[in-house]
């Protein structure tokens, strides 16, 4: 579980509305988010004498009511240091509570369950001097108000949601542009393993591509195997970025999520799949697929990464942080910031110490433009390029004066160069409207930038 820091969903020009009770509240909550957020609490900022929305946080529901105490401080404390961090500091706050039933439970039981946590959170966020004006829990079609003392405005056995789509929430965001993407559990589905019988053929693959690829690594010269591995899974990534683009490859948005996906994993090979994510584990070579970030390359990208996330069964789940950031970073750099905060999510409960996941999940959540990373992202790959370019030309250079002077052709060789593999963090920036970058350039890998420990990649 992950708390997801100050998310927004703000568009380029805000619709404004007004929202008049707990009915209202609940139905405006997936278009906060962009998704309907199964299992999760979530707090909302408000501002001012209007009760403005601003920054939110979410996280999975604790199962042990042991944690509800320390979960409860630690999100109203995530909350308003946001806030402070911003200028913004909330006047107050909207608990959200959502959780289906267990088989056999009813909406009201749940309620009931889970009171004792809405009280926790009532009382962490007066600890701040943040009051909370309401308290709903949404389960089984229901929404009940924990604040609420009026029986016919809330009644106990709770209130029946509006049908989706048919509010005027719904119809403003429809009008602004904002889209529900489904419910979180939906979409965290769409980048886990399935855990199906299927899975033992990847799962012989991801061991055979460690028994070779591994090796190739640690033996030979310093780095000479680190080197072919990363120009072979870039080489092999590009070749399976071009399937995704190809316009005979794509489904029809009437197919549905579910097919759309299982034709996404036919494109790709259980083998193609193993080295792709074996590769993937070195940083350097991580940090150059992350430049496949717009156009028709990111949308690919994110395809192509979501394939990878699924493909890392057990016992390799961990090594699904590589992809799923990658995806992460994909669905931000195009847009899509609910994705982008899911997939982020999952790749710190991959391995929360997966420092570029943690890096773009706080730049994501506080409402950060992604252009600046893009903007460096872009620009090593220009320099990148025009090196290669020169190197073949002082190359040709060298060789007509190594007769005569051996030794200048030895320092000419030597070219100064930025061997950049470290995580980088995105802070703000001004979104471009340019076209995207053109197709991937065959290029040879750059130095640095090894997997390394846990906390240093």
């Amino acid at each position: 579980m992950n708390a997801n820091h100050h998310e927004s969903s703000v568009p380029s020009r805000p619709q404004r509305i007004t929202l008049r009770g707990p009915a209202e509240l609940a139905d405006a909550l997936p278009y906060m988010l962009g998704f309907h957020p199964t299992d999760s609490v979530v707090l909302v900022g408000l501002h001012g004498e209007r009760g403005r929305f601003g920054g939110r946080v979410r996280l999975g529901i604790p199962r042990s009511p042991h944690e509800w105490a320390s979960t409860a401080e630690h999100l109203a404390e995530c909350l308003v240091e946001s806030g402070d961090r911003n200028g913004d500091r909330p006047d107050g706050i909207v608990v959200f509570l959502c959780q289906d039933p267990e088989p056999g439970e009813t909406g009201s039981r749940v309620m009931e369950r889970l009171r004792p946590f809405a009280q926790r959170l009532r009382t962490a966020c007066g600890a701040l001097d943040i009051p909370v004006f309401e308290a709903l829990c949404i389960s089984d079609g229901l929404y009940f108000s924990y604040c609420c003392p009026n029986d016919r405005c809330c009644p106990p056995g709770g209130t029946p949601m509006g049908l989706t789509g048919t509010s005027v929430t719904a119809a403003t965001a429809a009008y602004a542009g904002i889209r529900v993407r489904g419910s979180l559990r939906d979409m965290e589905a769409r980048l886990k393993p399935h855990g199906t019988p299927g899975d033992e053929p990847q799962r012989a693959a991801l061991d055979a591509a460690a028994a070779a690829i591994v090796p190739r690594i640690l033996e030979g010269p310093p780095g000479q195997g680190r080197e072919e591995v990363r120009e072979t899974t870039l080489r092999t990534a590009r070749e399976i970025l071009r399937r995704f683009a190809d316009p005979a490859a794509r489904t029809q948005p009437s197919d549905g999520v579910a097919a759309a996906d299982a034709a996404d994993d036919a494109l790709i090979g259980t083998e193609e799949a193993a080295a792709l994510i074996l590769g993937l584990q070195d940083r350097a070579t991580r940090d150059r697929a992350a430049e496949w970030m717009e156009g028709w390359e990111g949308t690919a990208a994110l395809r192509l990464w979501r394939v990878l996330a699924r493909r890392c069964v057990t016992p390799y789940q961990e090594h699904a942080a590589a992809p799923l950031t990658l995806a992460g970073w994909a669905a931000w750099s195009t847009g899509d910031e609910p994705t982008a905060r899911v997939a982020l999510g999952l790749a710190l409960d991959a391995d929360p110490e997966y420092v570029f996941a943690r890096l773009l999940h706080q730049a994501c959540n506080e409402g950060l433009d992604p252009e600046s990373l893009r903007s460096c992202l872009r620009s090593e790959r220009d320099t990148r390029a025009a090196t290669e370019q020169a190197v073949p030309a002082s190359t040709r250079r060298v060789r007509t004066r190594t007769a005569a002077r051996p030794q200048s052709a030895r320092q000419s060789l030597r070219k100064p160069g930025r061997q950049t593999g470290g995580d980088r963090g995105a802070p703000a920036g001004v979104r471009p409207s340019g076209p995207a970058t053109g197709r991937p350039r065959t290029s040879a890998p750059r130095h640095g930038g090894q997997r390394g420990s846990r906390s240093g990649r």
